[in-house]
């Protein structure tokens, strides 16, 4: 929980219902173009460069060998958690608790974040589809990179965050990371991408939220909301 003395929004000195000047996007901006520079040196190195994709190979093949009945039951289990079916519902439950948390707009950012995250990889997935090495018999197809329950795993998170209250938003942050990181060893133990498709999905996935963050900001410096809502974080 934040340890500023004023309420959220609010001038300290200022008459009631003054509001400060809600933040500028710029900063979530400069994060959208991080995440993709990352995500074409990512590309870049393990495609097109041979020692990144042997390299990509081989801690593949190192994943696999941890793969046994309880780990792949495990990672069975997480990786259905991100089905389509039950994104829909995850989705609906983050937006409703938005709404009814007065903050309709992060709920459509919630909404922009979960579709765009895992639909937006598997479009590129074609697109940037390129043959990758086999190490021990693991061999990937070449579409494969960014993965998309590896984006829609982090988006996932990012998204129960961005709707969170500031009092639990460490430990729902934590628990989302842990998440995301059991979904990205769960696609590696079923050797269903390689390392650099599960860091592409990561990437794409904070490009995602970066972009709707900018978007809630710069609404809320256009629209402001009444002084009792909480901006993004």
């Amino acid at each position: 929980m934040s340890s500023h003395p004023y309420p959220v929004g609010v001038l300290p000195g200022a008459r009631p219902g003054e509001r400060a000047p809600a933040p500028r996007a710029g900063g979530a901006l400069r994060i959208a173009a991080a995440c993709m520079l990352a995500l074409a040196l990512v590309w870049v190195v393990a495609e097109l460069m041979p020692a990144g994709q042997v390299r990509d190979a081989l801690l593949l093949r190192h994943v696999t060998l941890l793969s046994g009945p309880h780990v792949d039951e495990a990672a069975r289990i997480l990786l259905h958690l991100l089905s389509a079916p039950l994104m829909v519902i995850w989705g609906l439950a983050l937006v409703a608790f938005a709404i009814a948390r007065g903050r309709p707009r992060e709920g459509l950012a919630v909404a922009f974040v979960l579709v765009l995250a895992p639909l937006g990889a598997d479009t590129l997935k074609p697109l940037l589809a390129h043959p990758h090495l086999a190490a021990g018999g693991v061999r990937i197809g070449a579409a494969s990179w960014p993965s998309g329950h590896s984006a829609a795993a982090l988006a996932l998170a990012l998204c129960a965050v961005l709707v969170s209250s500031p009092r639990a938003r460490p430990l729902v942050a934590a628990l989302g990371l842990l998440f995301s990181a059991a979904v990205g060893f769960a696609l590696l133990v079923q050797a269903w991408h390689m390392p650099s498709d599960v860091i592409g999905g990561y990437l794409f996935a904070g490009l995602c939220m970066a972009l709707a963050v900018a978007g809630l900001r710069a609404a809320e410096r256009r629209w402001p909301q009444h002084a009792g809502s909480q901006r993004a974080p």
